[in-house]
């Protein structure tokens, strides 16, 4: 069984081909711009997804297709290329009869304090939200009409072990490894939710296995015994044995600084998540997959201090 995964240089794409050579399938086909093999045996397809033909070529003769593809925090890279990629993807999917798995994540959810379950209603916050809630809803039009096989995979926040790409680890764990002060945003009493990426990978491979998976939404599995800013850098400080300090950057601070750097001018959109409580509810993934082992908040740091 051909199983593709789009966007493979990433943490999650890595991490993806292990978990499917593992368990499910040593017939693996990586496609990005310049795909790098994970294992000897993995097949490289260079292709551009903004491109259809590419697409096309990239996901013909595959039976599972994993869209794992990111972009960097670029407010017009999302609005202009993201739509394109995923709609050459969907009809390339929907062409060679492929299952589509879709990793997603919370961008269009309410940035509110509300327990956020696959039930809940988009309310998008700015252009990148707009932009993920469209996608989906394009993905469950899809699905709805029965024309594509596909499952949406959706995780909040990321951190993890090597090149896992988020917030919480350019501002907070890689300034930590690297003995600088830590950076959190707004506040550091919020209670957060947080996925481990590999624990994302794991999961999501074995949903894109199952069968009685197909055509609805899942969220990806975390830990229930959420925690704030100030609980997660103390679990760094607690395996490093010393006090760790980071500093608070306020509204006003991220604005101004926003001016010089346009990856945190194009965070903005996203700044309310981090003046309230964030309640990512996996309980649907835990009920029906109970054998899952989830990785704990102190189980996935001190992972992340002894890698090397």
């Amino acid at each position: 069984m051909l199983q593709t995964i789009l966007g493979s240089n990433g943490q999650i794409g890595e991490e993806l081909v292990k978990e499917l050579n593992k368990k499910y399938s040593s017939d693996i086909r990586l496609v990005s711009r310049k795909p790098r093999k994970i294992r000897e045996s993995d097949t490289l397809f260079p292709a551009d997804l903004m491109d259809a033909q590419d697409t096309e070529k990239a996901i013909e003769g595959s039976d599972i297709v994993y869209f794992c593809t990111g972009l960097p925090m670029d407010t017009k890279m999302w609005v202009d290329q993201w739509p394109v990629m995923v709609e050459n993807t969907i009809n390339a999917c929907k062409k060679f009869n492929a299952k589509l798995v879709y990793f997603d994540n919370t961008y269009m959810y309410p940035q509110t304090s509300e327990i956020q379950t696959e039930e809940i209603q988009f309310q998008p916050n700015g252009p990148k939200g707009k932009v993920r809630a469209e996608t989906a809803n394009r993905i469950l039009e899809e699905i709805e009409n029965g024309s594509l096989t596909a499952v949406i995979c959706r995780a909040p926040e990321f951190y993890g072990p090597g090149k896992t790409k988020s917030i919480t680890n350019n501002t907070i764990i890689q300034n930590i490894k690297e003995g600088k002060k830590a950076k959190v945003f707004l506040r550091n009493d919020t209670l957060r939710t947080w996925i481990y990426t590999p624990d994302a990978s794991k999961a999501m491979a074995l949903i894109g296995n199952t069968p009685s998976a197909y055509n609805q939404t899942w969220h990806l599995p975390c830990d229930d015994n959420r925690i704030t800013f100030k609980e997660f850098i103390g679990i760094f400080g607690k395996y490093y044995n010393r006090n760790i300090k980071y500093t608070i950057l306020k509204r006003w601070m991220l604005i101004a600084a926003g001016i010089f750097n346009p990856v945190i001018r194009d965070a903005a959109e996203l700044l309310p998540r981090y003046e309230t409580d964030n309640k990512f509810d996996s309980s649907k993934f835990k009920n029906h997959f109970p054998d899952f082992q989830v990785t704990s908040y102190h189980e996935g740091v001190e992972k992340i201090i002894k890698e090397r």
